[in-house]
């Protein structure tokens, strides 16, 4: 498995990581014991970077990751969010980056997690209300009290990025790109690379569109969040199906999976990125981590951005008043 640097931290982890959120939220049923089995499978493949939130499940997905890296603890890259709120009963509750919130949820997710020290410690989105440097400064006060080893961000502009920086080493961030989400190209990226940051895709299959294993919305179960996102919605489902379908013919000449195309081109774009794509399954699992291993020339890259400009995908990435919540 390739290695990447972590930020400024002299640690590195495995470019592809795994995102843990589908496990217990917003996709399929859970099925702990088969998540499980995916977690200790990524550990035997090389995959040692975890990804989870205290949002996920309310909290479910933190103690689903503990369970599984129990006796595995020294083995595993361990990052986790807060910020987004949510009552027990799944019910959004805004953003918070106050201080006394960050030591709160720092404490509730350890005892969830099980463990002494988060590995990555991410604000999940930027409260608009609190001050960035109020909240780092709280954030940075966990890394000395050794909660904490790393500080990072997620969906945070440029400018938030460096007056975060300017407080305590930011070591990631973390923000969706794939072939359908070219929003961090430029400023952004640029951003993390001038600061030593390492970049962090979420979703770098489009929440699984870009394997090519979705071919209309009924695909998807009543329940799946997906349903409700602009992206997958009948009005906007055909176009971007046509993008779909350009990358699946790219990766039979390639002979690759169009996941594994979409993914080697994610790492291929600069040295600082690492992916945390998501699954369920240990042959999705296998299937991912062969694109570490995908070697694309100039002109296979040059025809993947052809086949993926940012004007072929129809539709927002989320929802309106989700969309409110990026930091612009």
């Amino acid at each position: 498995m390739q290695r990447r640097n972590l930020g400024a931290t002299g640690r590195q982890v495995s470019a592809l990581g795994l995102g843990c959120m589908g496990m217990s939220d917003f996709y399929t049923p859970p099925d702990e014991a088969q998540s499980i089995d995916v977690i200790h499978q990524a550990l035997e493949l090389g995959l040692d970077f975890f990804d989870t939130a205290d949002m996920y499940g309310v909290g479910k997905n933190e103690l689903l990751l503990g369970r599984a890296l129990r006796d595995r603890r020294d083995r595993a890259v361990i990052a986790t969010k807060f910020g987004i709120r949510r009552a027990p009963d799944g019910t959004a509750l805004g953003v918070s980056g106050r201080p006394e919130y960050v030591r709160e949820a720092c404490d509730a997710s350890l005892r969830r997690l099980g463990i002494e020290t988060i590995d990555l410690y991410y604000q999940h989105r930027v409260d608009p209300e609190t001050p960035i440097e109020e909240t780092l400064g709280a954030m940075a006060r966990l890394v000395e009290q050794g909660k904490v080893r790393w500080l990072g961000l997620s969906e945070a502009a440029p400018a938030t990025i460096r007056r975060a920086h300017a407080v305590h080493p930011i070591t990631a961030l973390q923000t969706e790109y794939s072939l359908w989400t070219r929003d961090p190209e430029g400023e952004i990226l640029q951003t993390c690379a001038d600061l030593g940051i390492t970049f962090v895709a979420y979703s770098p299959l489009g929440r699984g569109f870009l394997s090519g294993t979705i071919r209309s919305p009924e695909d998807l179960p009543e329940s799946d969040w997906r349903r409700h996102m602009p992206r997958f919605q009948a009005e906007h489902f055909s176009r971007n199906l046509a993008l779909v379908d350009r990358l699946v013919a790219l990766a039979e000449r390639k002979s690759c999976t169009p996941a594994q195309l979409a993914l080697s081109w994610v790492l291929a774009q600069r040295p600082n990125v690492v992916a945390i794509p998501g699954t369920t399954k240990i042959d999705r699992l296998r299937e991912n981590s062969g694109a570490v291993d995908l070697v694309l020339t100039a002109s296979e890259l040059a025809d993947i951005d052809h086949a993926a400009t940012s004007d072929a995908v129809s539709g927002e990435r989320y929802p309106a008043q989700t969309m409110r919540l990026v930091n612009g």
